[in-house]
């Protein structure tokens, strides 16, 4: 596929600064590009490249000053970076058109409601009392449990498991192999050493809009929910367990892990590997550093926290700081020790 320049201006309301019957036919990285491919700059770091990228044209910000001459054209736009993204978005619609129709073998029972425009691939199995609204695509070997909901224009993709009583919303992407609504890790240390299971009778429901990635699980709550709100994004390999509630538009990244019961505000961002005890509390925009260990509830909006235990952002740097000179310390102190010590001889 080919575009002109014009036409990708437009498309993303963008000021040419070049010649705008430009072809392209390519989206690039800025330090990899290529004639005929269109890139952008958003990170600073990457300015130098921008001065030597053989990309044909650039998406900048509003307030790019070069300072040298830039063989590609440019597109000043207000955020280059979202506006890459919805080019990327706009070629992937192009590429990949929703799917519809039914592949065989598939097993739909018969008291399952499939809306208009639906997909379900070979293999996929939809339950007693299900429903699948319009546009829905289930890719193969997926499972839509009994009495579950997907809705209109989500995706689920190859080998996605929904249970029983759970709730997927509109526009909902889940990646390959994620579990939704996997019993709750719950049991009840018994007197001679054993667990006794205690049953997982609640359910999950996905808002509007959330993103699962793959091999990431979801479980079921013990009674009642676990909620993930509109616009939460999950990355792949993330655990959330029973009755967690994720608030609206929070991302959290790979391997992170979020124990029973803790209620996570809106807006806020966990690194990969992060691990929440459980029954905490976390304040709306709250960031947690990558690899921390969260104890204890934070309840003020806004900050930011590192480390584990974690602390804040600011004082675990200088805490890290210290930590990495205790071998120097340590020779201090035993020098001092040693100065002490022959004191006390020749005294």
């Amino acid at each position: 596929m080919k575009f002109s320049l014009s036409q990708i201006a437009e498309i993303l309301q963008a000021k040419i600064e070049g010649d705008p019957h430009i072809e392209i036919h390519d989206l690039s990285q800025i330090d990899a590009g290529k004639a005929g491919s269109i890139t952008f700059l958003a990170n600073p770091k990457y300015t130098p490249y921008i001065y030597s990228t053989e990309a044909s044209a650039v998406i900048v910000g509003e307030d790019f000053v070069p300072q040298q001459p830039v063989k590609a054209a440019l597109l000043r736009v207000k955020d280059p970076y979202t506006a890459f993204s919805q080019l990327l978005l706009k070629v992937n619609e192009l590429l990949h058109p929703p799917k519809k129709g039914i592949e065989q073998p598939a097993y739909i029972d018969e008291t399952a409601t499939i809306g208009q425009d639906v997909y379900i691939g070979a293999f996929a199995y939809i339950g007693p009392g299900a429903v699948i609204e319009d546009g829905a695509q289930i890719y193969p070997h997926s499972y839509v449990g009994a009495y579950s909901r997907v809705g209109a224009g989500s995706v689920l993709y190859a080998g996605v498991k929904v249970y029983e009583h759970c709730v997927i919303g509109k526009a909902c992407i889940l990646h390959a192999g994620a579990c939704i609504g996997s019993d709750g890790f719950g049991f009840a240390p018994q007197p001679d050493g054993s667990f006794l299971k205690i049953p997982q009778i609640g359910r999950v429901v996905l808002e509007d809009q959330v993103e699962v990635g793959a091999n990431a699980t979801i479980d079921r709550a013990t009674v009642g929910t676990t909620l993930l709100r509109r616009g939460t994004k999950l990355d792949n390999l993330v655990q959330i367990a029973h009755n967690v509630e994720v608030g609206e538009h929070t991302a959290i990244a790979a391997q992170a892990g979020i124990a029973g019961s803790t209620h996570i505000g809106k807006h806020c961002q966990i690194g990969g590997q992060a691990g929440l005890v459980g029954h905490l509390r976390i304040a709306d925009r709250t960031k947690i550093d990558a690899q921390s260990g969260v104890a204890r509830s934070i309840r003020e909006p806004g900050h930011a926290f590192r480390g584990s235990p974690a602390q804040p952002y600011h004082r675990q740097l200088r805490s890290e700081i210290v930590f990495r000179k205790l071998d120097e310390l340590q020779k201090k102190v035993h020098e001092l020790e040693k100065v002490l010590a022959d004191n006390g001889e020749s005294a």
